[in-house]
């Protein structure tokens, strides 16, 4: 067994197991930050309502990336991150969503327990069976998808900083994508160039940075699903397509 193939099946474990997985240093520094650079430029220049503001003007969030930013459609393909998501997902998965996320050392935010159960779709008005609580997120319509779904898909997050308890980690209950919380919540520390990748049904929350930090925490938020068609008649509003 080589190296990458013994990494795989301990990565597959570990993302069974607790439902999240941290892979160490899979972009360099300099490559995270021409990242962030390139992706913050790009988000400044939105006009559309696509991006989350503060009253100076400093974007914090994101939604539409893919549109923003078509360097996103890319730009995780850097192993072993393909391999390990077809190794999970499957050989047709692909790409369905795009977000950013900051936490300004002026401008910080908090998120309560949840798990992720949207997606965004082409058309959220159609009759279904599978599908319920149609919303709408910066002009594309969404869906509460079913359970077997959201089982097959996973979130990819590129940490485009480092992340210490002062600038507000992720926290995250292992095994909790798989049944009630039992084990003690864990904050997620990386550094920049690390991904994160979990389940969208692992309970997570984002508390606020300490107050005085001159910390940011930005990251490229990706989400990937393994059934590149969907029940009822629906589509995805973005599919990009995986393994190539």
């Amino acid at each position: 067994m080589t190296a990458l193939s013994s990494n795989l099946t301990a990565w597959f474990d570990q993302l069974d197991e607790h439902g999240f997985v941290i892979l160490p240093a899979v972009f360099q520094v300099d490559e995270a930050a021409q990242m962030r650079c390139a992706l913050e430029d790009a988000l400044f220049r939105d006009h559309d309502g696509s991006t989350l503001r503060a009253e100076e003007g400093a974007v914090y969030g994101a939604r539409n990336v893919l549109e923003l930013w078509p360097a996103a459609r890319d730009v995780w393909r850097q192993e072993p991150l393909p391999e390990l998501l077809r190794a999970v997902l499957g050989p047709e998965y692909g790409l369905v969503r795009t977000l950013y996320f900051d936490k300004p050392p002026d401008r910080s935010w908090a998120l309560p327990w949840h798990k992720d159960l949207t997606i965004a779709v082409r058309d959220n008005r159609l009759p279904s069976k599978h599908f319920r609580k149609p919303t709408t997120k910066a002009g594309v319509p969404h869906v509460q998808a079913p359970r077997d779904l959201l089982e097959n898909m996973l979130t990819l997050r590129i940490h485009l900083d480092d992340v210490t308890d002062e600038n507000g980690p992720l926290q995250v209950i292992p095994g909790s994508h798989r049944s009630d919380p039992t084990a003690a919540a864990v904050s997620i520390f990386v550094r920049r160039g690390d991904v994160l990748l979990m389940r969208p049904l692992l309970d997570h929350r984002s508390p606020s940075s300490h107050e005085g930090t001159t910390m940011h925490r930005r990251l490229l938020h990706l989400e990937f699903a393994g059934w590149p068609r969907l029940p009822d008649g629906y589509a995805w509003h973005d599919f990009v397509v995986g393994h190539v």
